[in-house]
């Protein structure tokens, strides 16, 4: 599953997104231009960043526990706010308005 997520102006000096990945999902590595890292229900997720988006591929693990789903939720949830400097209801606002304009 591929996803854009747009980041906060000025958000992406705050933070190394190799770190933040490091710091939620645990080990990281670099392959073409990509970082990977695993964890919980994500088999895979690489993302790249150029400032102002965060591209990020996933690869899911359907067949995990309620437990293990829930707690993948609660990390991804924290990554992204972590790497886009938005709250999860602040990217469903953003979301909403870009389906509202006919953005999506």
């Amino acid at each position: 599953m591929a996803g854009s997520y747009e980041i906060k102006r000025g958000h992406a000096k705050n933070y190394d997104l190799k770190k933040v990945m490091k710091e939620c999902f645990g080990d990281v590595k670099e392959k073409d231009g990509k970082l990977h890292a695993s964890f919980g229900a994500i088999r895979n997720a690489s993302a790249s960043t150029d400032g102002k988006t965060l591209e990020i591929d996933t690869e899911m693990d359907k067949t995990v526990s309620a437990d293990v789903a829930a707690k993948t939720v609660s990390v991804w949830n924290d990554f992204l706010l972590k790497t886009t400097g938005f709250t999860s209801k602040e990217r469903l606002q953003r979301l909403k308005a870009k389906a509202k304009k006919g953005e999506l």
